[in-house]
């Protein structure tokens, strides 16, 4: 299993998050003359996307984008990328250019179709990958009993977004969505998964020890994905 890195407070372990990531992004930009962020919605991630934000780093050659989104446009409150504006896409990060996931395309599965397209064009590789789990140890849009999770826990795939259909019966998730694949992941320059809170810790524990084919916490491990795990008790 990876090695839990623990913080002590909320700020100092948003402080590390924010800094590894950047680093990876400052090498991407050193390397190749450009760099890509992905990063996660939901509430975790946004302390730090504010600290982030406030990098010392040439955000004009930055594209960021998100490991996952509803299908819904920005206007909606569901909207990950609402988010990601609001929080990363400010202060010295507002100068990096932004490239959505959803499209108001005629289905979901187009609107994956087209994101891979435009990933694809900024060059495939992903140099840092900010992710949060959920209660039920699910990644990016990797949900337990979704249809389509095996094919994006597959490893052996092109990187690729893929449309994720709403559960059925009270099952995640409750509106269709779109996310980036497992080998995208295996490819990044670096990847922070980023826990808080006693009960997530002890989801990620469980989860790690799953199979590899149905638990993505356990497929990233599997899959020697560059993996960071940082952890505060505070939340």
């Amino acid at each position: 299993m990876s090695p839990i890195d623990a913080f002590a407070s909320s700020a100092a372990w948003a402080e590390a998050a924010a800094t590894r990531l950047a680093e990876a992004l400052a090498e991407g930009v050193a390397a190749e003359g450009h760099a890509i962020f992905a990063g996660a919605g939901g509430s975790t991630p946004a302390p730090i996307y504010t600290r982030l934000a406030q990098t010392d780093l040439d955000w004009s050659k930055v594209v960021a984008t998100l490991v996952d989104e509803r299908y819904v446009p920005e206007t909606s409150p569901e909207s990950n990328a609402a988010l990601m504006k609001r929080t990363l896409l400010t202060d010295r990060a507002s100068a990096a250019r932004f490239l959505p996931l959803y499209s108001p395309s005629v289905t979901v599965d187009r609107a994956a179709a087209e994101a891979s397209k435009a990933l694809a064009a900024e060059g495939g590789r992903l140099d840092a990958v900010l992710l949060g789990m959920g209660e039920d140890g699910h990644i990016c849009s990797m949900f337990p009993e979704s249809p389509t999770l095996k094919t994006l826990l597959t490893p052996n795939l092109k990187p690729a977004v893929y449309g994720v259909p709403a559960g059925r019966d009270g099952l995640a998730p409750s509106l269709e969505r779109l996310s980036i694949n497992l080998p995208y992941l295996i490819g990044a320059r670096r990847v922070v998964l980023a826990l808080s809170g006693a009960a997530k810790r002890a989801v990620f524990e469980r989860e790690a020890e799953g199979d590899p084919m149905t638990h993505p916490i356990a497929a990233l491990i599997a899959a020697k994905v560059p993996l960071e795990v940082l952890w505060t008790e505070a939340v």
